[in-house]
C-alpha cells in the first residue's frame, strides 16, 4: 500500500487544495493511506476520517521554536512556538508520535544537531519539496538514527501529492494499522527531489513571506 504521509490543505496558511482535492487526488495515485499534517491546524481531519475511498491518519505539522515536527496519530492540535522537548511531550500526551520534519530544509528544519539529540520518535527520510542533496542527507540521518522512517510529498497543491510516500503492507485496514506499520520499521520511502530552478523561487518566495509574518516560522 502506498501511503503520503505529508499533505498540506488549504487549512495550512500556504496551502491550495481542499480536503476533498486531496482525496481525490490520492485515489487516483493509487495512494490507500494518507496524513494531513497542516500547518498548525488539525481541522482538515475530521473532514475526511470517514470519506471512504482512504485510510486517513490523523496528523499535523507543528511549528516549534527550532524548526517543524510532524506528529502522527493525534486526537487535538498541539500547540506552536514551544520548545523541541515541549512540543514532544505535546504530541505524547495527544496520543501521537513525534518526527522530526525535513531536517536539512533551512528555514523550518530542526537540523542535524537537534534532530540527533532529542527524543523524536522517527525521521521523515525523504520529502519530495527537499532538493536531492537533502534529501541524501536526510536519509542517510534517519538510518544512523535508527528509529521509524516517514516520507511525504509535503504537496500543498492537489497535482503533487504522492510524489513522496512509504510503501507499507497491502492488509492494512485502519489507520491505527498504517501507523503500527511504520512504527514497526515496515515503511519503505522513496520520493521525488525539487529542481533547482524551483528551490531558488521557493526560496525566494518563503523568505518574502517570512519577513512580512515578522520573521515567525510558518
Amino acid at each position: 500500500m502506498k501511503a503520503d504521509l505529508h499533505i498540506h490543505s488549504n487549512f495550512s496558511n500556504d496551502g491550495k487544495s481542499t480536503v476533498e482535492e486531496i482525496i481525490e487526488a490520492a485515489v487516483n495515485r493509487g495512494l490507500g493511506c494518507i496524513a494531513i499534517t497542516d500547518h498548525n491546524s488539525f481541522e482538515a481531519y475530521n473532514l475526511v476520517k470517514d470519506n471512504g475511498k482512504v485510510i486517513v491518519i490523523p496528523g499535523i505539522e507543528v511549528s516549534s521554536k527550532e524548526g517543524h515536527i510532524l506528529a502522527y496519530g493525534i486526537d487535538r492540535a498541539i500547540s506552536r512556538d514551544m520548545s523541541i522537548d515541549e512540543t514532544i511531550n505535546a504530541i505524547h500526551e495527544a496520543g501521537g508520535v513525534a518526527f522530526a520534519a525535513h531536517p536539512y530544509r533551512w528555514w523550518s528544519g530542526l537540523g542535524e544537531e537537534n534532530t540527533l539529540n532529542f527524543n523524536f520518535d522517527g525521521t521523515e527520510a525523504l520529502n519530495a519539496r527537499s532538493t536531492a542533496r537533502d534529501n541524501k542527507r536526510s536519509k542517510t540521518l534517519a538510518e544512523r538514527i535508527g528509529k521509524p522512517i516517514s516520507a511525504g510529498s509535503d504537496a500543498h497543491d492537489p497535482e503533487y501529492v504522492g510524489d513522496g510516500m512509504v510503501e507499507i503492507p497491502d492488509d492494512i485496514r485502519t489507520w491505527q494499522d498504517a501507523l503500527k506499520a511504520v512504527m514497526e520499521g515496515k515503511a519503505k520511502p522513496s520520493s521525488t527531489n525539487r529542481r533547482a530552478t524551483v528551490t531558488i523561487r521557493y526560496g525566494v518566495k518563503s523568505i518574502v513571506e517570512w519577513i512580512f509574518r515578522g520573521f515567525k516560522r510558518m
